[in-house]
């Protein structure tokens, strides 16, 4: 088995309905052009206030993807 080689980039996803959402958005629209992707790790969180309600989460959170041979 040969050795792999990493890279990790920044993403941030957002959503009106939950955390969870809004990194599945990052992922899923990565996937379109990344291949390989390996894991994640969410490195902020934030939310914007409406009317003393939540009304978007956004994540930021970093991607690993194996680097093709």
């Amino acid at each position: 088995m040969p050795d792999h080689v990493y890279k990790t980039i920044e993403l941030v996803g957002s959503s009106p309905n939950s955390i969870e959402e809004a990194v599945q958005n990052a992922l899923k629209r990565a996937a379109k052009t990344i291949q390989h992707l390996r894991w994640f790790q969410i490195s902020e969180t934030r939310g914007h206030i409406e009317d003393g309600k939540i009304g978007h989460w956004q994540v930021t959170l970093k991607v690993g993807f194996r680097l093709e041979e």
